[in-house]
């Protein structure tokens, strides 16, 4: 490995299209600096055939570049810089199956309900792709991520709109408060470092062996929970009825994707609820037809096409919409509801999308309506409800003259607090679920009901220690307080907060605001501090994180995808993150339809400056620094001139935004006097740049308007790919002529 080698990851979606268009600037820029810029396929299509190598032909294997990575993450010399990926929920696993089988790949399907070895084994592998599978291997470190001063600067001086909410606005935070995770979590610290087990006892005596062999370490904090399904089904009717009498939108906030196991259960809850009749009358023909709830009901309703008597169960679903509350719209054109696809309405960016909007979401008409946002574990639901609370009380939020709340992460090896794991099930009968230690004895233990979801999760020490370390590091650096949001009512908070007030005595904490709140009373606070434009850093465990480091963005500077993302890895390495992807499958669809890229690669432009940064401190390598300072300074440019994708089609897009970012990168460079030999190399490019803007910008824009094929969506043709997305003849014989 080369010293100076920066991973920089392929994915998905438009990120990766996008990246087709960014990487040959960015290689060629490097390269004058002898860095190196290599790709690592993590995406979900590449990580399919990684895990089923062994049944391709010789010439389709590729390699496991994420298991790669993991390894590559845990050494000094790592940096990587990781785009967002495809979290797969389980439609998005079989759409990807589906192509690749579709483009001669042996790769079997999967199975709901495996009933042989062979479909177990298959399912087993498939258990490592889908979901979150990616962050949890790269992550091995805590996450400093915030809102550049770049980005803050420029929101300030061209403010997006936060709209107030009306006079007695309705909407509102559903949760339960009770029998839910939050509620049932119990939690330990391993004395000693040992083998656990779990199992379930159901009420007439059987054993089953739900897990073995989990190692952990002395110190390890062991949670575990479950969300009692008979009180979520309650809540729910309940929740349907509230919003019916209150002619409130019906919205259901979930995390599918992360939460890869419990949430698309409860999401399936969720459906089966609202249309409660249909399946009374029609559960077991659906079942029998392989057509799941969880799956949401755009998979249902495309299913029926094959079942006998389907016409007439679609037209039950569709009368039903119309009985109940009415129900909030992904998109009223398509037809497509809050309850379509479990992975369209991801808590994390569909609840700031919502106040930011004045608690407004939109339904079957396409208009607004107030809305009752329901989520139903209560563990962090007091967020958005005392966001809500405070905006409806002091007004919108006024992104020319708020401060920021930047976060420092608790997720350094794989620390666990939600389902995106192998320890969360499905009970299967009533009984007790137990966690049992090598000797036999039970650590934690829950009387549970048929179909309760039932998780453990694990949070190392050396983790946590860092974590504390980061966040006292933070605010020594900032002179920012920072806030602890853990809730000492809540059983893994409360193992956190002792470690927390341990590991802080380690440092010296003179003249620094270090406080612990529990989240709501956090978010307050935070809240309080930023309309006087003062900052405060936020410091969570890994869902938190997740979750604020869209709320507070999205409410700052319009978007979490201009985020800083720095996760400082354990061993001295470095992983750069690029912001949010939430957005990435509606601009592909518009890409598609109209050759239209509108993916804004900011993150990128911050995390590759960052890395940049990173490379020349570990290996001295001072043309690095320059390439780091002088594309800090080009981003700058790039913001003050407002060259992020347009609109609307005739305006630049990513491919555009790519070329400004090289134009004003290279002047940077061609006009510094750190390194004459960076200058002298890069004159020539600027000069061509310059005097070719607008050739190129026309080249660029003159392709837009029309349909485009790239072969596939989870896997599509490298070849279409980089000829759409490099489109203008002039930049790419540029890039190509640089050194020579």
């Amino acid at each position: 490995m080369n010293e100076s080698t920066i991973y920089y990851t392929f994915t998905d979606e438009a990120p990766a299209l996008a990246t087709a268009s960014l990487l040959p600037i960015v290689q060629a820029f490097a390269k004058a600096a002898n860095v190196n810029v290599e790709t690592r396929d993590i995406s979900l299509a590449g990580r399919i055939l990684a895990v089923f190598a062994d049944r391709l032909k010789e010439d389709q294997r590729v390699g496991d570049a994420l298991t790669e990575l993991g390894e590559l993450a845990k050494t000094p010399q790592a940096n990587i810089i990781k785009l967002p990926n495809i979290s797969a929920s389980i439609p998005q696993l079989k759409a990807a199956i589906a192509e690749l089988q579709a483009h001669g790949f042996d790769v079997p399907d999967y199975a709901d309900e495996p009933a042989t070895e062979a479909e177990r084994e298959a399912r087993s592998r498939y258990d490592k792709v889908k979901g979150s599978a990616v962050n949890p291997v790269l992550r091995e470190g805590n996450s400093d991520r915030r809102a550049p001063l770049s980005v803050k600067a420029y929101a300030r001086k061209h403010p997006h709109v936060n709209k107030p909410f009306a006079a007695g606005s309705k909407t509102r935070v559903a949760t339960m408060g009770h029998d839910d995770f939050f509620s049932n979590e119990k939690s330990v610290v391993l004395g000693q470092a040992d083998v656990l087990s779990i199992r379930h006892i159901a009420a007439d005596g059987t054993e089953t062996e739900l897990k073995k062999g989990l190692k952990v370490l002395e110190g390890e904090i062991i949670d575990a929970t479950f969300m009692n399904v008979a009180a979520l089904d309650e809540f729910l009717a309940a929740t349907l009825e509230q919003a019916k009498s209150d002619d409130l939108l019906y919205s259901v906030h979930l995390k599918a994707t992360m939460m890869k196991v419990s949430d698309p259960i409860l999401f399936g809850h969720v459906v089966k609820t609202f249309f409660a009749g249909v399946f009374e009358k029609h559960g077991a023909a659906l079942a029998a037809a392989g057509l799941s709830a969880n799956d949401g009901l755009g998979s249902i309703l495309a299913g029926l096409a094959s079942v006998a008597n389907g016409e007439q169960i679609a037209a039950e679903f569709n009368a039903a919409l119309g009985q109940g509350p009415r129900l909030s719209y992904v998109n009223s054109d398509r037809g497509i509801t809050n309850l379509h696809v479990p992975s369209d309405v991801i808590v994390d960016a569909s609840m700031p999308a919502l106040i930011r909007n004045g608690g407004k979401l939109w339904g079957v008409d396409g208009g607004e309506g107030d809305t009752l946002a329901v989520i139903p574990d209560s563990s962090y639901a007091g967020v958005y409800q005392a966001t809500i609370e405070d905006v409806v009380e002091n007004g919108p939020l006024n992104p020319a003259t708020i401060g920021s709340v930047p976060n420092v992460g608790l997720m350094a090896q794989a620390a666990e607090e939600y389902g995106s794991h192998d320890k969360t099930f499905e009970v299967k009968a009533a009984g007790r679920v137990e966690i049992v230690n090598a000797k036999g004895e039970v650590l934690l233990a829950h009387e549970v009901g048929q179909g309760d979801i039932w998780r453990a999760t694990q949070t190392k020490d050396v983790a946590v220690r860092d974590w504390v370390k980061l966040a006292v590091t933070r605010a020594r650096a900032t002179h920012v307080p920072a806030i602890f949001w853990l809730d000492e009512a809540r059983a893994h908070d409360a193992e956190l907060i002792t470690k927390v007030k341990h590991y802080l005595t380690e440092h010296d904490t003179t003249g620094l605001t270090i406080e612990i709140m529990a989240p709501a009373e956090a978010t307050k606070y935070s809240l309080k501090r930023i309309r006087e434009g003062l900052d405060t850093i936020s410091v969570t465990g890994n869902v938190l994180r997740d979750y604020l480091t869209d709320l507070f963005p999205i409410l700052e500077v319009g978007t979490s995808a201009k985020m800083l993302s720095i996760v400082p890895l354990l061993n001295g390495g470095g992983l750069f993150e690029t912001g949010a992807g939430g957005s990435a499958p509606k601009h592909v669809q518009q890409f598609l339809e109209e050759n239209y890229l509108r993916w804004d690669s900011l993150g990128e432009f911050f995390a590759l400056a960052a890395s940049f940064e990173h490379l020349a401190t570990t290996t001295g390598n001072a043309k690095a620094q320059v390439l780091a300072d002088t594309l800090d300074r080009a981003t700058g440019t790039f913001l003050e001139n407002d060259r992020s994708p347009g609109r609307k089609i005739g305006t630049i897009d990513n491919r555009g935004s790519h070329f400004y970012l090289g134009l004003y990168w290279a002047q940077e460079l061609a006009g510094q006097t750190a390194d004459t030999e960076l200058a002298a190399i890069f004159a020539q490019l600027a000069k061509t740049l310059t005097e070719s803007e607008a050739k190129i910008v026309e080249e660029l824009v003159a392709v837009q308007g029309q349909p485009v094929e790239i072969g596939g969506y989870y896997q599509p043709n490298i070849e279409l790919v980089e000829k759409a997305l490099r489109p203008s003849a002039t930049l790419n014989q540029a890039l190509a002529a640089l050194g020579n």
